[in-house]
């Protein structure tokens, strides 16, 4: 396909715009964020939980958190992915959004120190501990097709119907569902955009550490990712323990990272 001047001239000035955001972003970020967390490290505060779940393989769990509450996803049985979307409490309309926290923060590697955006740029988590930096926020959840060119047809539970059946019992419609981001699911791209699979990169006993950041309601679905090379369906048990962290400090680093965090935490303060 040819490509006329106006064209090129167009997308060469909007490569140049991106260009001049990222280093301006980039200049005002930590020269390195911290590695990741040690799998026996960061217990949970004595007395500190609130509610403890276990979410089957192929099933799905919601909460509700209030602002200042964290959540820790655990691999405490063995490797799975738990994709997740969220919706602020107070407004439905208001929904996790993996598109601006991508965009946001330049990179689409999440680990320690990142925050997560809603579609309205405020911030709804900080990544307050992380053992693997391991997680999708560009593929998505499973459905019945990717389970379908995964496992044949076999009738087996998937990520976008679980989100169906939760938003049902909240009293959301499909519409609500936003899509959704997948901790455990160790999906990076290569020189020529590709999608690639770690194989290793998780292991049981690893987890993340999700504080929320404003009243919300959160879903999680413990599907294999479409990705997942793995001939079986056969996802492990997630533990999911509500507790609450220490407060953050002055300095926190999820809320001091980048000018962008700065900023969402200001929209959140409004």
């Amino acid at each position: 396909m040819t490509v006329s001047v106006e064209t090129q001239k167009f997308i060469e000035e909007n490569r140049r715009r991106y260009e001049e955001l990222k280093a301006a972003g980039q200049t005002h970020a930590p020269r390195a964020l911290p590695g990741p967390t040690p799998r026996d490290g960061a217990p949970i505060p004595e007395g500190a939980v609130i509610h403890a779940e276990t979410i089957p393989g192929g099933w799905y769990w919601w909460t509700p958190m209030k602002a200042g509450e964290a959540l820790r996803l655990h691999l405490a049985h063995g490797p799975s992915a738990v994709s997740t979307v969220a919706w602020a409490a107070a407004d439905r309309s208001e929904r996790l959004n993996y598109a601006d926290t991508v965009k946001v923060q330049w990179t689409a590697a999440l680990g320690k120190g990142r925050v997560l955006f809603s579609d309205m740029g405020r911030v709804m988590f900080s990544l307050i501990e992380d053992t693997t930096g391991m997680h999708d926020a560009l593929v998505g959840g499973s459905t019945a097709g990717s389970n379908r060119a995964r496992y044949g047809g076999k009738t087996l539970r998937n990520t976008r119907e679980n989100f169906v059946l939760t938003a049902g019992k909240l009293g959301y419609d499909k519409r609500d569902i936003p899509p959704a981001v997948t901790f455990f699911a160790p999906v990076r791209t290569d020189a020529e955009g590709r999608f690639r699979w770690i194989e290793g990169a998780r292991q049981t006993g690893d987890f993340v550490d999700l504080r929320a950041e404003m009243d919300l309601v959160v879903a999680f679905s413990n599907c294999p990712h479409p990705l997942d090379p793995a001939p079986d369906y056969a996802p492990h048990p997630v533990e999911a323990i509500r507790f609450r962290p220490p407060a953050p400090a002055a300095d926190d680093l999820c809320r001091t990272a980048t000018v962008e965090a700065v900023r969402g935490f200001q929209n959140n303060a409004l």
